[in-house]
């Protein structure tokens, strides 16, 4: 699921040989020792390919080791996502199933079809591709998110996944609560933009299916073509207004530098274009926007928190965050 797997010849967080087993339970073939490589940065999910002795391959995601918070890094939650979702447009692996054997983890792993594809969320990631591809991953990635909003819950069953109440102040409450579980500092700055939020609540006009987290470090492309393969880690998806998945994906999409990353779109291109897919009006955009960023900067907290010295995020990176956030209040996207 990324283009270049870290191996792991025996991870602490789960258990090759009893994998093995549980695979086999499954009714699936599998010879001889499986191999084990990380995927991704572990800031959220741990996420192995897993590969037998054939060459067969699977993805198997678990919740990181260490404390966490409550209701963060459901596997189970997003196994029954990505269930439901096989049967509509958007384009996901395939589950195998849910492990709750102890003896392959200490928590639930969640296995599925791995997907060719790559990601390109980093400069470098696309820095070999011409114009057009990196125009089509744009393109393809604002008309995939509007496949997911276009979701009918009802008929594949996601209709009580979450609460219908209002969105916005529901991600406040939640957010808030994790940033009071999860800060290392005061920040006012932080306080003042919640205060911001909760001042500008816009009025919800729909209730859609949200992936949570949409952003090209979640999503598999095709690096040929530029079309998205699947899009990835469902594990804050909720039902909520469509435009907090727009406004989220925007905090996380890269400045395209004219000179080396030519044909991506920029922000302000992505939210056209997913405007022309979905057919929606982005007036109350600006809001989601400011909301993206001010979870962007909550959720770099917790990885601060729960990784230490080993994070890969700097207290300068949520402070920057902010600063995004508080601009984009007056000036917009």
């Amino acid at each position: 699921m990324q283009p270049v797997p870290t191996e792991v010849s025996a991870p602490p967080a789960m258990d090759p040989a009893a994998l093995a087993d549980w695979l086999r339970a499954q009714d699936l073939e599998v010879r001889g020792p499986l191999r084990l490589a990380r995927l991704g940065d572990g800031r959220s999910n741990l996420t192995y390919a897993v590969t037998d002795e054939a060459g067969r391959r699977w993805v198997a995601r678990r919740p990181p080791l260490g404390e966490l918070l409550a209701s963060a890094h459901d596997v189970a939650r997003e196994g029954y996502v990505l269930a439901a979702l096989r049967s509509t447009d958007v384009p996901v692996p395939a589950i195998i199933g849910l492990c709750e054997d102890e003896r392959v983890a200490a928590a639930p792993v969640l296995v599925m079809t791995m997907v060719d594809g790559a990601t390109a969320a980093e400069p470098a990631d696309r820095a070999d591709l011409g114009a057009p591809v990196r125009h089509e991953i744009g393109r393809s990635a604002a008309a995939t998110l509007a496949a997911v909003h276009d979701v009918d819950v009802a008929a594949v069953e996601l209709d009580g996944l979450s609460s219908r109440a209002p969105y916005a102040p529901r991600q406040l409450r939640r957010w808030t609560r994790q940033w009071e579980e999860s800060r290392l500092r005061d920040l006012p700055a932080l306080d003042r933009l919640t205060g911001w939020l909760q001042a500008n609540l816009p009025v919800q006009r729909e209730t859609r299916l949200l992936h949570g987290d949409y952003h090209l470090g979640n999503l598999l492309v095709d690096r040929s073509s530029g079309r998205l393969c699947a899009v990835l880690d469902w594990e804050l998806s909720t039902l909520g207004d469509p435009l907090a998945d727009v406004g989220s994906m925007l905090g996380y999409w890269p400045d395209p530098d004219p000179a080396s990353d030519a044909g991506l779109p920029d922000r302000r291109a992505m939210a056209e274009l997913y405007a022309r897919a979905s057919g929606r009006d982005l007036a109350d955009l600006t809001y989601w926007y400011v909301l993206g960023l001010w979870k962007i900067a909550i959720i770099a907290e917790g990885i601060r928190r729960r990784a230490g010295a080993a994070s890969p995020l700097s207290a300068e990176f949520v402070e920057t965050t902010v600063e995004r956030a508080h601009a984009a209040t007056s000036t917009g996207i």
